[in-house]
This record gives structure tokens, C-alpha cells and sequence, in this order.
């Protein structure tokens, strides 16, 4: 799907009798324009027939982190103590917002909930999502908080020298405020969910959770929170440092990745990935297991930061299509591979076809 086709199908979504000129009025567009996005979307299976009726689909839910992501990259190797030249860039961020995206970019139907404060920074990254094609109805909007923000300082090779989260107002996402997405959690199609949440965000979500639930540990410390979890984790995508954190275990080369693998199977995980960034992802499921090679980008390395939600997005969107998991790595390491190549955090041409171009390429690009 186009961007322009993510946005007419996510308003369709919210009011499928909306009309074309309505439409066009939202979007800044002519009507005609709109008749002809909306009979591309009927060529595509995503619209049938007339009262724009929608193709059905498993809605997938991800609740966890929204945050504004402002990103500083220094021109020239980092120097500590003094101003580095580079440059600045601010946009919608937070691990399960970014997840969000993705997987709405992918074409999958998708519900964010999350919080932001009542401010500029809350109101743009609500507004982008959307824009983006999530549904962010759901999205907890509070007038005495400040929306979290993620500041990082890269070095010129676009890896991450230092970072400072400001997240207070996630430990307001409590169990009392949660239960007004009941419904919409209990008849999810597939959840995901970040370890942003809090313990008892946490445990009320394995509570009240139906469909499986995939897991990014987003960081060493806060993986902590799921170790009561894992028997109820369906997938779970650690990287090295947050799979060590949790196993005990040694993750330090290659072959240190089934050993750990096994330890997650034996908690209860159905499914682990293991993210070990340039040496690529090992995936297991406890029947079979393997390697999908990193993808470098064609331009090279820009900017990390995302990359690891959009391969998470890759992961799930796979599985959703009823793809192997071997096939659903594949996938991430592409959508990875498209992200790794903006300075943005979320790829703005990251698309189904975008995808299967980039893995159409993979055995030029791949490295182990």
C-alpha cells in the first residue's frame, strides 16, 4: 500500500460510510483522486464492494511505549565535555508506537494503546500515527503529564554513543486505566506488547490476553519484568544483552545462541528470536531452528535506532500471513534493513513491495 492508501484505509476503518468527498476534504485531495486510491484499494482485497465494506482481517493490538524520539548525530567522531556539529531531528517514537506503525505501513489492521501528555510533543506524535494509518483511539491522553521522550546522541556511523529516556508518564498506564481496552484486548486478533508497562500493566494484560502475545524486552532492566511471564509469551524478541539478562546465560558468539534459545523453551516461550545485529537473528521454535543473515542497507548504515521495532513489525506481520517463522525472519531482517537506511525512526517507504524488493536483493546484501 501507498502512504496515501494507509490513510484512506485507516479512515475507512472509522467510518466506513464516509464519503468521498469527505474523504478528500481530510486528506487535502480531489474527490477523483480519492475514487481512484479507492479502487486501487478494491484491486488490492482490502475493500469489497460497495459502503467501502472491509476485507476482514485479525486486528493486532500492540500496547507499550509512545514517545517522541529527538535525535542528535554527530558529523565527526564524538568528543566527550565539548559541542559536536551534527545534526538534530525529532519524530514519533516509543517501541510499541513504532511497532504500530510498522505493522499499519505492512497493511495490517492496527490498535495502539499507549499514553502521551496534553502537549505539542503529545498531540504531533498522535497526529503522525494516525497519519501513519494506526488507530490510536485507545491512546490515553493526560493533561498533567509530559509526553515521553527519548533523547540519543549517535556518533557519524549512526550507532548510539548515549542515551536519556524521560518515561514517567508510562507508570500512569495502570491496571484502572487499562480496563476501558478490555474488550478490544480480550478480542485482539494478536497482541504485542512492550516492557515499558509497568509489573501490574503487565500482569494485567497476561490476564485478561486471549490471542498470543509477542514480547520486545526493550531494554536489560525492564526485561526483568517479563521473567513471571514467560510461560504465557508466544514470541519473544530479546537482543544479546537482555537475552544474557534474563537466561544467565553467555550470548557472546554465534554458537552461545541455541544454548540460550533452549533456556527461554524450557520457561515456556513458544518462539524466540535473538537479535545479535550484524551477525543476524537466530530463530527457534523448539521443533527447528536457524539463521537469517543481517541485511545491509544498499547506501549503508544511517541511523539504528528503530531498526529492531521494525524487524519486530517484520516478525509479526510474517506469522500473521501464516508464514513459517524462517520466512517471518526473513521478512523482519528486511523491514530492519529499510529502516537502518533513513535517519528517521520509522522507515517512511517501508512497504509490503519495499520489502519483497529488499529480500529480492538479499543475497547481494546479505553478510553473516
Amino acid at each position: 500500500m501507498t502512504e496515501r492508501e494507509q490513510q484512506i484505509l485507516s479512515l475507512l476503518r472509522q467510518d466506513p460510510l464516509i464519503p468521498q468527498q469527505a474523504l478528500a476534504d481530510r486528506l487535502g485531495i480531489s474527490r477523483p483522486a480519492v475514487a481512484t486510491h479507492i479502487v486501487n484499494l478494491m484491486n488490492k482485497g482490502l475493500i469489497r464492494g460497495k459502503g467501502y465494506i472491509l476485507a476482514e482481517a485479525p486486528r493486532t493490538v500492540v500496547i507499550g511505549g509512545a514517545n517522541m524520539d529527538i535525535t542528535g548525530i554527530a558529523g565527526a567522531p564524538l568528543r566527550q565535555g565539548d559541542s559536536n556539529p551534527g545534526r538534530v531531528l525529532a519524530s514519533p517514537g516509543g517501541v510499541a508506537r513504532n511497532i504500530a506503525e510498522n505493522l499499519a505501513r505492512l497493511g495490517l489492521d492496527v490498535r495502539l494503546v499507549s499514553v502521551v501528555g496534553d502537549d505539542l510533543h503529545g498531540r504531533s506524535l498522535l497526529e503522525a500515527t494516525q497519519r501513519a494509518g494506526v488507530d490510536v483511539q485507545n491512546v490515553l491522553v493526560l493533561p498533567d503529564a509530559a509526553t515521553p521522550t527519548y533523547l540519543s546522541i549517535q556518533g557519524p556511523d549512526g550507532d548510539m554513543a548515549l542515551a536519556i529516556n524521560d518515561m514517567d508518564a508510562l507508570a500512569r498506564l495502570t491496571p484502572a486505566r487499562l480496563v476501558g481496552c478490555r474488550e478490544l484486548v480480550r478480542h485482539a486478533g494478536r497482541l504485542i506488547a512492550d516492557a515499558n508497562l509497568s509489573e501490574d500493566a503487565l500482569a494485567w494484560l497476561f490476564a485478561e490476553a486471549q490471542a498470543p502475545v509477542m514480547v520486545d524486552p526493550v531494554s536489560a532492566f525492564k526485561a526483568e519484568r517479563l521473567r513471571p511471564w514467560l510461560a504465557r509469551i508466544s514470541l519473544l524478541k530479546p537482543n544479546r544483552l537482555e537475552a544474557a539478562s534474563l537466561s544467565g546465560l553467555p550470548l557472546t558468539a554465534p554458537h552461545d545462541a541455541p544454548r540460550v534459545a533452549d533456556w527461554f523453551h524450557e520457561q515456556g516461550v513458544r518462539q524466540v528470536v535473538l537479535s545479535l545485529g550484524s551477525e543476524g537473528l537466530f530463530y527457534s521454535d523448539g521443533h527447528s531452528s536457524g539463521w537469517a543473515p543481517a541485511v545491509l542497507p544498499a547506501g549503508g548504515i544511517v541511523n539504528t535506532t528503530g531498526a529492531g521495532d521494525a524487524l519486530m513489525a517484520g516478525l509479526a506481520c510474517g506469522l500473521q500471513d501464516g508464514l513459517p517463522l524462517e520466512e517471518s525472519a526473513r521478512m523482519a531482517q528486511a523491514c530492519a534493513a529499510l529502516t537502518l537506511a533513513t535517519p528517521m525512526t520509522n522507515s517512511p517507504i517501508l512497504s509490503r513491495a519495499a520489502v519483497e524488493a529488499c529480500l529480492a536483493q538479499e543475497p547481494a546484501r546479505s553478510f553473516n
